[in-house]
């Protein structure tokens, strides 16, 4: 069940490479419900896995689109995180809960969600 809520996410976090550079202020992560988070980032979300261990659903707001998961456990979450950086993308992590999308769209939800940023692999950097 892991890899294909992987397939899912890993689809929605590929990412194109936005320049970085400013630092912003980071406020408190926040904590709550799937809908909670989701209603302080302004999207209704669409539910794909509604089950005990993780709720995940895809979300679009004025930054664009990205996959919101909650997790039971923090050990689910971190094996669920380790997993999906396999296929790259971009994380926002909280406390039992991960936004996944692009660059972009991640540090402007960390504007309202707080958490850590975390990357995945980058495939670009591999030579065939």
């Amino acid at each position: 069940m892991t890899r294909l809520l992987l397939g899912a996410a890993a689809v929605t976090a590929l990412a194109g490479c936005a320049p970085g550079g400013r630092t912003e202020a980071v406020p408190p992560t926040a904590t709550g419900s799937l809908e909670r988070l989701a209603a302080e980032v302004r999207c209704k979300p669409d539910m794909q896995t509604d089950a005990d261990e993780i709720r995940q659903a895809i979300c679009r707001n004025g930054d664009g689109r990205f996959v919101l998961a909650t997790f039971a456990t923090d050990r689910g979450q971190r094996e669920w995180i380790n997993e999906a950086k396999d296929y790259g993308g971009h994380y926002l992590v909280g406390r039992k809960w991960v936004a996944v999308g692009d660059d972009g769209v991640v540090k402007a939800l960390r504007g309202t969600l707080g958490g850590d940023l975390e990357a995945g692999t980058d495939h670009h950097a591999h030579s065939g």
